[in-house]
């Protein structure tokens, strides 16, 4: 690797290593060593690790939240858009640069937030920002919004679910299934 990393760069490798070995290894010196670059690669781009970590939490909504969000609003409006959402989170896998890095890294923050009070607040944001969405999609699609917010909380703890159990088992879920799936939430 470069000596001239971009934040961007340390924020990947933030992700990585947190999806690899926790919050505890999001250390400035062994993160420079992984990256073979002295410390003051990472001081450049960051005030201290506390900025870092914040950063760091900012990417994954972003990238996992945000920009999925963006993909599926750049389709048309209608009915499609919550198979392309569904499918989206449990078929193609999209979000941060690799789909396994992406689970982990939700497992590795979802942990994280248990002890770390600003994590759990960026989580509670992040779900609540999926939930929302989730339900305007479904209210998009016809139901009133009692309903919708229902079916779009269980929807997205299926999706938390599915997640973890990826950890433990190979392989998506099918595409066509999704799209039944889909269709039994818009009945």
């Amino acid at each position: 690797m470069t000596d001239r990393l971009t934040p961007a760069d340390w924020i990947a490798h933030g992700l990585d290593t947190l999806a690899r070995r926790g919050p505890n290894a999001l250390k400035v010196g062994a993160m420079a060593a992984g990256l073979h670059v002295s410390r003051g690669s990472f001081y450049w781009h960051f005030r201290d690790i506390g900025d870092f970590r914040d950063r760091l939490l900012k990417a994954w909504l972003d990238e996992a939240t945000e920009q999925v969000i963006a993909r599926i609003d750049a389709a048309p409006a209608g009915p499609g858009r919550l198979k392309a959402l569904l499918r989206s989170a449990f078929v193609t896998r999209p979000g941060l640069a690799d789909s396994g890095r992406a689970f982990a890294a939700e497992a590795a923050i979802r942990a994280w937030a248990v002890e770390d009070p600003a994590v759990a607040a960026m989580v509670a944001a992040v779900d609540e920002r999926r939930i929302s969405y989730i339900c305007g999609e479904l209210a998009a699609a016809g139901l009133d919004s009692r309903t919708a917010l229902g079916r779009a909380t269980f929807l997205y703890w299926a999706f938390l679910g599915e997640a973890r159990a990826m950890n433990a088992r190979d392989g998506a879920v099918d595409a066509a299934a999704i799209d039944d799936i889909a269709a039994l939430f818009v009945r």
